[in-house]
């Protein structure tokens, strides 16, 4: 039954009907002249006439009268000489409809029945098997499965953009105790009248703490919403746009940059040079004698990397990742999400994040997908 699987629904429907139809009055013929035999062998005719030539007149033969039982089974026979290729053809054509269900229509019913279940119990981690047909349905079990697999892997993004959510709003509210504490500690002073020369100072400092943190927050929330909209960049224009913001971002340290590939990207720029700035600017607040970058294009990515002289990274950065508000005892002035919100700009652009450090420093590499 290979070929009827290579069918689409229509023609094999046809194909069915028409064979079993076939069958059916060959079989009916073959019936109805057997009946027909049997019929006269038991009850033959009480009159011939045959014809002879050169005769006039035909030759008329009397036969023995059959009997009451003869009579009854030759009544019998014609009935089933109606009925039977009746029969046949019904049996035929629900033949033809049974054969069509098991062959074209049962498994792939089955394969879309169980993944609609599936779904319907919020399971997406599943695999549809591959129906045997190559018709209609077998195309809609290939594409019930590709959907599956878009719906898991959307999931999955939303699940690990809640786990970053929830992780932010934490981080968030973990680093918001610590000068909230010190504002209420100063309003309690100045409320009980103890004499505190810093206390404006205080306030008016952790007020602008606070404010950072929260605008920090806002722009991160809006990060994860901005679109992607990629155009056609020639490697050397970025190479050049790279080196100026480099001389802007690093007056007082000298860079090298080094420019690999030839030819275009399709990328977003405004998120390139986000990560670029975040990258040069992390750069530069820990070299201490150089920095290096490099730009590299590939046929799929595009690869930014920033590698500075400097103490590198911490252990617990490089083992977890960037985290938000992850800044260093080194870095007290900044509130540590410029790593963090390079790698999500990344991840967005289709690449990735990653950190390392080196036998004297460390080194930054950002890769960006350009394909699409």
């Amino acid at each position: 039954m290979g070929w009827i699987n290579k069918m689409s629904l229509k023609t094999a429907l046809f194909s069915m009907i028409f064979l079993c139809l076939f069958l059916s009055t060959a079989l009916s013929l073959l019936v109805y002249f057997g009946l027909l035999a049997l019929r006269n062998f038991i009850c033959p005719a009480e009159m011939s006439i045959s014809y002879v030539l050169g005769r006039a007149s035909p030759a008329v033969t009397y036969g023995i009268p059959p009997s009451e039982e003869a009579l009854r089974a030759a009544f019998f026979i014609d009935i089933l000489q109606i009925l039977l290729p009746i029969l046949i053809f019904i049996t035929a054509i629900l033949l033809a409809v049974s054969l069509f269900y098991r062959i074209k229509l049962k498994e792939p019913l089955a394969v879309l029945a169980s993944g609609a279940g599936h779904i319907i119990n919020n399971d997406l981690d599943f695999s549809s098997p591959k129906p045997p047909g190559e018709d209609e349905l077998g195309q809609l079990c290939l594409a019930f499965e590709t959907m599956r697999k878009t719906l898991l892997a959307n999931n999955q993004t939303l699940w690990r953009q809640a786990e970053e959510r929830r992780r932010l709003n934490a981080a968030f509210a973990h680093d918001l105790r610590n000068p909230v504490t010190v504002l209420k500690g100063t309003v309690a002073l100045l409320q009980k009248g103890v004499p505190d020369d810093q206390a404006l100072i205080r306030l008016s400092d952790y007020t602008l703490r606070i404010e950072q943190y929260v605008e920090t927050m806002g722009n991160i929330q809006r990060l994860e919403d901005i679109p992607v909209k990629k155009k056609l960049f020639p490697i050397s224009l970025l190479g050049r746009k790279l080196e100026e913001t480099a001389n802007l971002l690093c007056p007082d340290i000298p860079v090298s940059l080094t420019v690999s590939g030839s030819g275009s990207a399709r990328l977003d720029d405004g998120i390139f040079f986000t990560v670029a700035e975040n990258l040069m600017g992390n750069a530069a607040r820990f070299a201490k004698s150089e920095i290096i970058i490099s730009l590299e294009l590939h046929q799929e990515f595009v690869r930014l990397s920033v590698a500075d002289d400097g103490p590198g990274f911490p252990e617990e950065l490089l083992r977890r990742g960037p985290k938000p508000f992850g800044k260093t005892e080194e870095a007290a002035g900044h509130l540590g999400m410029g790593l963090y919100s390079s790698q999500i700009l990344c991840v967005k652009h289709g690449g990735s994040l990653t950190l390392c450090n080196l036998s004297s420093g460390a080194r930054a590499e950002a890769t960006f997908d350009i394909m699409g």
